[in-house]
């Protein structure tokens, strides 16, 4: 009889996701994300974010330290563990240097750090994943990031947003999921797009698919389980990315590209 071998602790370099851009040559290993809120594929580990991105480490040492020294939070609760996964919409602060990040997504799919102020480091947005009721009849909606919020509005049905304050873990006011309301998508071909609501095709038994157009005009299709309200009506109740989710073709990308060089030179 094969004995069961038990959870994977380890993961390889190229088996990490493409969006964490690690290099093949660094090194044979990846951080393992550890169990948490968010998907093994649809988070990137703490450690990612000090190291990589803001560069307050060299090194996965100089990192242990960091989180030892009990500095990072991530959504108001302190984390020390280094591959503590980290996923769409999550606070990060860092109280020694006073900022702030909101993880969203850019137009290639890659998590990106947001700077917030201290005001809006103080909710989240989640959307509803599925409504229920517990022992001794009580509502309550579980959330994207794993939480459970018992009580809610009977106005909230699964697909809306809600915003929570992440202090108390209540919420503070919430989106429907309806057309002409701002939304991020956060899977697929166009991640980290970010337009208005047009129409949603039902499909019984199927993926509902939502038809998205954005400020310039262009227009899309997702599966509804993509789309994330951000706010009602085109007021988002978070602060957008630099480029406000509008995908560039290639030709603008390089027309770009061409205008800096110029620029510089």
């Amino acid at each position: 009889v094969k004995m069961a071998r038990g959870p994977r602790k380890h993961m390889k370099r190229i088996a990490a996701p493409k969006h964490w851009m690690l290099d093949k040559l660094t090194g044979v290993f990846a951080p393992r994300p550890s169990p948490g809120p968010h998907k093994l594929r649809e988070c990137v580990p703490l450690l990612l974010l000090i190291r990589n991105r803001l560069k307050y480490a060299l090194n996965y040492k100089e990192c242990k330290v960091i989180c030892n020294s009990r500095s990072i939070k991530v959504d108001s609760k302190i984390r020390t563990d280094m591959t503590y996964p980290c996923g769409f919409q999550d606070v990060i602060s860092i109280e020694k240097t006073e900022e702030h990040f909101r993880l969203l997504h850019d137009t290639k799919g890659r998590f990106l750090l947001n700077r917030i102020t201290q005001q809006e480091a103080a909710y989240k947005l989640c959307r509803v994943k599925a409504l229920g009721v517990g022992s001794g009849a009580v509502p309550h909606i579980t959330t994207h990031d794993g939480r459970t919020i018992r009580y809610p509005d009977p106005l909230i049905k699964p697909n809306d947003t809600v915003k929570v304050n992440l202090a108390t873990n209540k919420i503070e006011d919430f989106a429907k999921f309806e057309v002409g309301n701002i939304c991020a998508i956060t899977a697929g071909h166009n991640i980290g797009r970010i337009g208005t609501i047009q129409h949603t095709e039902k499909h019984p038994g199927g993926h509902n698919i939502v038809h998205v157009k954005d400020k310039t005009g262009a227009t899309w299709a997702t599966r509804q389980g993509n789309v994330f309200v951000l706010g009602t009506g085109n007021t988002a109740a978070i602060s957008l990315p630099r480029n406000k989710g509008i995908k560039l073709s290639i030709v603008e990308e390089a027309s770009r590209r061409a205008q800096k060089a110029s620029k510089r030179d």
